[in-house]
């Protein structure tokens, strides 16, 4: 068991430090640059690479931890995770140089299985260069495509990130899955953006999950909900398919925040019957999680 206490650091520097001072003990941790570094704890044989933001991590629970490592420590298997300071899509020459050395050293030819994880950014990451690791499972949350504006003018909502380099190494997203095993792209269909990324991986190997109207970023209603460690965790394994993601979806159900959205959208519809009915179930489950010593509904179990 580590000492070293990352939930206190006081800034994003300090953090950075201390996952520094974790590498050296758990395995390894190299600055990427400037704005990007890597970190490394040695586990089993099955590897989880995430790519996640510093505010990501801190935001995670209360050890601050990567979302990645979180997951492997609880599983005993290894994680290599890239962390990003700046929203940079983790285009950096320094990255990029990170990963061709990687494929040099057959890094990730010595793991039985190997996932690449990320969400929105991170899910971009996770799939370009998942093509490093041939045989590889990617699991990506609501990713972009590509944000080269011949490719994706439409989407406006990073137009300062269009300067980026999106054409060279590990440049657009899909065609960089090609190496790998199996891939699934989960994302909310009613946020119309993140629908036409969606639409620009579809290809024979890669499975679409729908994650219809979760009244929020796609990556915080499924942190709130308590289901992307168990997403990660099924798609680690290879146990996870469109049935099991739905099942584990239901958990919505349970959550008031996705309730009382859902209440709001039903009556500016007008049908205040349903209203009623939605309103109830959000109170009631707003009380009982505000009882002390009362459960958390937790996500269905998935065979």
């Amino acid at each position: 068991m580590t000492s070293i206490d990352l939930s206190t650091a006081r800034t994003d520097a300090e953090w950075l430090a201390r996952l520094d001072e974790l590498g050296d003990e758990l395995g390894a941790f190299s600055p990427l640059g400037s704005q990007h570094a890597a970190f490394y704890a040695d586990g089993g044989d099955t590897l989880i690479v995430s790519f996640e933001t510093v505010a990501e991590c801190r935001a995670t629970g209360p050890e601050h931890k990567p979302l990645g490592l979180l997951v492997a420590e609880a599983n005993g298997w290894s994680h290599l995770g890239l962390i990003a300071r700046a929203p940079r899509w983790f285009r950096d020459t320094e990255v990029l140089d990170f990963f061709d050395a990687q494929i040099d050293e057959g890094f990730f030819d010595s793991f039985k299985r190997v996932l690449f994880y990320g969400a929105g950014m991170g899910g971009y990451a996770a799939c370009a260069f998942s093509l490093t690791a041939p045989g590889a499972t990617v699991l990506a949350i609501a990713p972009q495509a590509t944000l080269d504006p011949a490719i994706a003018p439409w989407d406006r909502r990073f137009i300062w990130a269009r300067r980026l380099d999106f054409r060279t190494r590990f440049g657009f997203a899909p065609d960089m899955l090609d190496g790998s095993r199996n891939a699934f792209v989960l994302y909310d269909p009613s946020l119309r953006a993140d629908a036409m990324h969606a639409a620009l991986f579809r290809r024979p190997f890669v499975t679409l999950l729908r994650s219809p109207r979760l009244y929020g970023p796609t990556q915080d209603s499924l942190a709130r909900m308590g289901l992307l460690a168990p997403l990660i965790e099924l798609a680690a394994t290879g146990a996870l398919t469109a049935p099991k993601a739905a099942r584990l979806l239901r958990a919505r159900r349970h959550d008031p925040e996705y309730l009382r959205a859902l209440t709001r959208r039903i009556a500016r519809s007008a049908r205040p019957g349903l209203t009623a009915i939605a309103a109830k179930r959000s109170q009631a489950l707003s009380r009982k999680r505000a009882k002390p010593g009362r459960d958390v509904p937790q996500p269905e179990p998935v065979a």
